[in-house]
């Protein structure tokens, strides 16, 4: 008999920074258990996560809080215990939507009208909680402050911001674009609103990072037991990128700029990895569920 428990509320764990459990099972099912509903065996998914030094107190700690959240299903057959993803869990996030997002950033720079958004406002210092949502919210849709009040991107977003402060009962506020006209003196430029040095060292860091695992993957010399890890800590880096690059229009950018070098060793590596990661997955499933381990697939930074 097969018993089938959730949650009356589905509850996402906060996001941290680091090999959380909870966040690293969700991203293993999303890159290995795309779309599929059949439970897993509770070992199965306790030794999945000891192959990323997770022990396994901590690894079942992160099933039961992940099923009182209502982000997994348990169910019983025998005595032996199963988990999977919710059905009742929003499709962006059981697809697997933002992640697929951000693995695709950097795949190819958006085209570019010349013009600049900007978005003006002034409130009152006793708003301090409604400045810092503004600047959060300004930030996240890839607007940085040219001066204080002033904030600018070259991205069609300004529909997004004006609908954003007007909801906050933000009253004096202005959204426009605004080209800057050539040969005329400035003091500034809109690009100055971003640290493009800081951004270019963070890419330098990837690349000189991650290169040397792609000539050993080149030549042959990975094994299946280091592509898992390997394969889901390139993930993380990469997609740490969409909250430091405004990914800027390329004719913007100083000469030789990394992204795109990145963006090459990212996929690459990504993607040749893959079977290999694939095939440990599959080894650790098929130790407690034979019947299972061929549902398991992976795919490559394009998609399924």
């Amino acid at each position: 008999m097969t018993e089938t428990r959730t949650d009356p509320e589905v509850r996402l764990p906060r996001t941290q920074s680091g090999a959380q459990p909870q966040h690293l099972l969700l991203t293993l099912l999303g890159d290995y258990w795309y779309e599929l509903h059949d439970h897993l065996p509770s070992a199965a998914l306790v030794a999945l996560l000891g192959e990323f030094g997770i022990s396994p107190a901590a690894a079942r700690a992160a099933l039961n809080r992940l099923a009182r959240r209502g982000v997994l299903e348990s169910s019983r057959t025998g005595r032996r215990t199963g988990y999977g993803l919710s059905r009742r869990l929003p499709a962006e996030v059981r697809l697997g939507h933002a992640s697929r997002n951000a693995i695709l950033f950097g795949d190819a720079a958006p085209p570019w009208d010349g013009r600049w958004r900007m978005v003006v406002f002034s409130m009152p210092e006793d708003r301090r909680n409604a400045r810092r949502a503004v600047r959060a919210r300004l930030r996240w849709l890839g607007f940085a402050p040219l001066f204080d009040g002033v904030w600018v991107s070259p991205h069609e977003r300004e529909e997004e911001a004006g609908r954003f402060l007007a909801e906050l009962g933000i009253e004096s506020y202005a959204v426009m674009t605004a080209q800057v006209p050539p040969g005329v003196p400035q003091g500034v430029t809109p690009v100055d609103a971003w640290d493009l040095e800081r951004i270019r060292s963070a890419y330098d860091a990837f690349i000189t990072g991650w290169e040397p695992l792609l000539g050993r993957v080149r030549d042959g010399a990975v094994g299946t037991a280091e592509a898992l890890p390997a394969r889901t800590g390139l993930m993380y880096d990469w997609i740490s990128f969409p909250g430091v690059d405004p990914r800027l229009p390329e004719e913007l950018l100083p000469a030789g700029w990394p992204r795109r070098r990145a963006h090459e060793v990212f996929a690459e590596l990504y993607d040749s990895l893959g079977p290999l990661a694939e095939t440990r997955v599959r080894q650790i499933i098929a130790r407690h569920s034979p019947e299972l381990a061929p549902l398991v697939r992976h795919h490559t930074h394009k998609g399924p």
